[in-house]
């Protein structure tokens, strides 16, 4: 996920925000993971926007990307210069309306942003984990994000809803906890990773263990291996873009000089300026270490081989959930061929469903930027949900 958009076209904000924290999994009982390790205490850092209502059935569970975090919306301070990374999404009127829904937002584990991962200090050791840190999985996450959702009173999610690897988080929400998602949409994701998006999140990888500085994972005492890491941060964000996205943004033009430099030392064209500032951005907000643990989650995410023996339609047959599934034309990352491949398996199940494929030239980050199509479809696939569940609040109320 690249940078979030700094625009908020339509509707208000949600606002002065706070990140929240939320413990669990305090030994003796800590939470088990994949790996076969086991991880505790636990600890989530979340954000919530507007109001529970008192059946707690409002519920929209947002889900980040790659690189995200809990700050989908509004502003910790006025002095902040961004919103949240979905800002354009989230908020009184705007499809995911703060007005109607109760929103959270959580930090995966393994990440750096105030949830448990390998910056965190060890208890054991008083020191940072680093890579004694066990390896997570998509599945790993969702099972702590669940701890979150029913400690907040939630039984039942009204949605879950992400793009990306976010879009994995509720692939995993619908067909691993069937009946606490009512709704789910999964965007611009896939059921698994393709030999190229492994190869690319192995080769940003290895840019950062390559770094010196990196020192088997062993930095926090000293210098952080930045130059890893914005290498690494410069080769995904090419994968956020597309061509014609990369053409009209960028093209050949030169950056600051009406001719070729003939050097190695500094950036002749504007692409080349624009991946070296992301990648030094990058630096400054994210861990190395966390990045390796995120970016291995999901390509050893595999919907199908976890849940279906190796079959797509096995793995939906458990899923109770309508579901809303976009693609975009110019996702080469993600291609819409994946969608519509997960998209049949769930029709296989009688699933109800809805499939768009977006016309978008930006790429896999299209998911991120204003779309007036895919704001009108998830407003009425919320409301849609909505009202189903107001409906069977009011029949269970008549029943007792």
């Amino acid at each position: 996920m690249s940078e979030y958009t700094e625009h908020t076209p339509g509707g208000a904000s949600v606002g002065l925000v706070e990140k929240r924290f939320f413990t669990f999994a305090v030994p003796p009982h800590p939470l088990d993971v994949d790996s076969g390790r086991s991880l505790g205490p636990v600890t989530l850092a979340y954000e919530t926007y507007g109001k529970l209502d008192e059946q707690a059935t409002n519920a929209v569970l947002v889900l980040h990307a790659l690189t995200g975090d809990s700050h989908a919306a509004g502003h910790y301070d006025a002095t902040d210069a961004k919103p949240g990374w979905w800002d354009i999404m989230i908020g009184p009127g705007k499809p995911i309306d703060t007005d109607r829904y109760f929103v959270i937002c959580s930090n995966v584990i393994g990440g750096c942003m105030g949830s448990t991962g390998p910056s965190s200090i060890d208890p054991s050791t008083g020191k940072p984990y680093g890579l004694t840190f066990p390896v997570i999985t998509i599945a790993d996450m969702v099972r702590a994000q669940k701890e979150l959702v029913e400690h907040l009173g939630i039984k039942k999610l009204l949605c879950a809803i992400g793009g990306s690897m976010g879009g994995m988080q509720v692939l995993e929400w619908a067909v691993r906890y069937p009946d606490m998602v009512r709704a789910a949409v999964p965007l611009a994701t896939t059921t698994k990773h393709s030999a190229l998006a492994i190869a690319f999140n192995e080769v940003a990888r290895q840019a950062i263990m390559a770094d010196p500085k990196w020192n088997c994972g062993d930095y926090y005492e000293g210098d952080k291996p930045g130059h890893g890491l914005a290498v690494a941060r410069m080769i995904g964000h090419i994968t956020y873009l597309s061509d014609e996205a990369m053409r009209q943004k960028f093209d050949r033009r030169l950056q600051d000089r009406c001719e070729i430099s003939f050097a190695f030392d500094v950036a002749d064209f504007q692409v080349e300026s624009y991946l070296r500032y992301q990648g030094q951005k990058f630096v400054d907000r994210f861990d190395a270490n966390s990045f390796l643990y995120v970016t291995k989650a999901a390509d050893y995410f595999n919907l199908e081989a976890a849940h279906g023996e190796g079959s797509a339609v096995a793995a939906f047959a458990k899923a109770r959930c309508r579901f809303l599934v976009a693609s975009f034309s110019s996702d080469w990352l993600y291609p819409t061929y994946q969608s519509r491949a997960m998209v049949q398996a769930m029709k296989k199940n009688g699933l109800d469903v809805s499939f768009v494929e977006i016309e978008a030239k930006w790429g896999h980050d299209a998911f991120l930027l204003p779309n007036a199509r895919l704001s009108g479809m998830i407003d009425r696939f919320l409301d849609r949900a909505a009202v189903d569940a107001a409906k069977e609040a009011k029949e269970a109320g008549h029943a007792l």
